[in-house]
């Protein structure tokens, strides 16, 4: 049996290594009249309190987070 080249999960590991861009998120609005869900997101976005900015790698896991809280933070995209 001989043995195969790297596999497809292989070469798509090997292709993420590029450099991602970045995520710069800033609370601009209170969560506490929010529900718990919500309040939730913002804690785990990492932010505790207005204007407060944090930065995350832009992945499909935080746009989702960002986008259940968008109308309480800004987004800016930044390369790095």
């Amino acid at each position: 049996m001989a043995l195969a080249g790297p596999s497809r999960r292989g070469r798509q590991a090997i292709a993420r290594k590029v450099p991602m861009s970045k995520l710069k998120v800033t609370q601009v609005r209170s969560a506490l009249s929010r529900g718990a869900k919500q309040q939730g997101t913002v804690r785990a976005l990492g932010l505790r309190r207005l204007g407060q900015s944090v930065v995350h790698e832009d992945k499909p896991e935080i746009r989702g987070m960002i986008r259940a809280v968008e109308h309480l933070v800004e987004v800016e995209e930044i390369d790095e």
